[in-house]
């Protein structure tokens, strides 16, 4: 069995973003060690000096990312690529995060596909520019090279998605580095196609470091958002958020669980909870139910649940932090980030992977989780309510142990 690495540091992470490269420069800032910034000697991306700002205010955001900024020279710009599953968009984000709390005077631009999208939306929601890469092949290549060449990155982060590939390629022939971070326990075919011509590959398992060039390979677990890793917000009061009319709320004693089913949600684990929630929100007086069904099957889901005081049902979890926090017991899909996440936050889980995932790297990653924090794991063929309910009560009843 493959070992898992502890999550990492995304400040550490943040930093190893900028390793050594054939021709680059130093840059020290206060409470961190030096960075190492990529430069160019020649073509577009021309030899400059980058001093950081020792500000603690936020930078201003980039306007229109598509215009050239001659006064930016001595800011730091970072693009990254990102798209399709939340793991993929969540840890581009984390590391934007990051790099901008560790450098204030830093740019992030963040290419994905175009709206509606995860990767969009996201962006929408913050202060990140963002630019849309279309999913035709020809036309991503041109417009990622467009965009990468108005903006003038020191280098790219592709963390994957299917805008990761051609925007890497567009980055090549501009002679901008870039690096790839992969997020899951088996390395995803892009990552394979493009491994030789990374400057650096970080990985969260050790597992697929044997399929890639190991002089490139770095091993540092998956980045975790910075409001999910420092969150302080009291259980009470994240369970206000979700159930403000429920009686015990507060009260010791209370139960929560949180179902995922991943960022589009999942048919079979909204059928199983269908069918077994209202039974048990009835016999478990102290248990509350925090359903996420994805936005597909939320308009179905909603006409066939009967309304109850103790559940909240919802197509999509943004406040994920708030989320954690209110939570005992996670019902998951076992994708990479949603089990980092889970590890970091030290919530007992039972993890549903998705079996048909390239390289079935979910099933891969559940079973890690069950070796190293001792999740359970029920397969799509042993999922339905009398299975999900045995295993919910089972886990529930160790967490209650572990309490006293």
């Amino acid at each position: 069995m493959v070992a898992i690495t502890r999550p990492v540091s995304p400040p550490l992470l943040a930093r190893r973003l900028l390793r050594r490269h054939p021709s680059t420069q130093t840059v020290s800032f206060a409470g961190v060690r030096p960075l190492i910034i990529p430069t160019e000697s020649s073509g577009h991306f021309r030899r400059r000096r980058c001093q950081v700002s020792q500000s603690s205010e936020p930078p201003t955001p980039v306007s229109d990312p598509g215009t050239p900024h001659d006064d930016d020279d001595d800011s730091l710009r970072v693009a990254f690529v990102c798209g399709g599953a939340g793991g993929h968009v969540y840890a581009a984000f984390a590391l934007a995060d990051e790099l901008r709390a560790s450098l204030p005077s830093s740019r992030s631009l963040f290419l994905g596909s175009p709206a509606p999208s995860l990767e969009a939306a996201s962006a929408a929601s913050s202060s990140y520019p963002f630019v849309p890469i279309p999913p035709c092949l020809p036309r991503a290549f041109l417009a990622a090279a467009l965009h990468l060449r108005r903006f003038r990155p020191h280098f790219l982060v592709a963390t994957g998605g299917p805008p990761a590939l051609p925007t890497c390629i567009a980055a090549l022939l501009l002679r901008l580095p870039f690096v790839i971070q992969d997020q899951d326990a088996g390395p995803a075919p892009a990552t394979r196609l493009l491994a030789p011509l990374a400057q650096r590959i970080f990985l969260a398992f050790n597992a697929p470091v044997r399929l890639l060039p190991k002089r490139k390979c770095a091993v540092y677990g998956n980045p975790v958002r910075m409001s999910i890793r420092d969150c302080q917000v009291p259980k009470a009061a994240a369970m206000a958020r979700f159930f403000p009319g429920a009686g015990l709320v507060g009260e010791e004693g209370a139960e929560v669980l949180l179902v995922l089913g991943g960022t589009v949600g999942s048919p079979q684990i909204n059928v199983a909870v269908l069918n077994m929630y209202y039974e048990m929100l009835t016999t478990k007086k102290n248990r509350y139910i925090i359903w996420q069904t994805g936005p597909e099957d939320f308009c179905e889901m909603e006409s066939l649940v009967r309304g109850h005081r103790r559940l909240f049902l919802t197509p999509f979890l943004r406040e994920m932090d708030i989320t954690y926090a209110a939570t005992d017991v996670v019902v998951s899909r076992a994708g990479s980030v949603s089990c980092t996440e889970i590890l970091v936050t030290g919530k007992p889980a039972i993890l549903i992977p998705l079996p048909t995932i390239v390289d079935d790297h979910q099933t891969k990653n559940a079973y890690i989780m069950a070796d190293v924090m001792g999740a359970k794991v029920i397969t799509e063929d042993e999922l339905d309510s009398s299975s999900l309910t045995y295993t919910i009560d089972e886990v529930f009843g160790m967490w209650h142990l572990n309490l006293v």
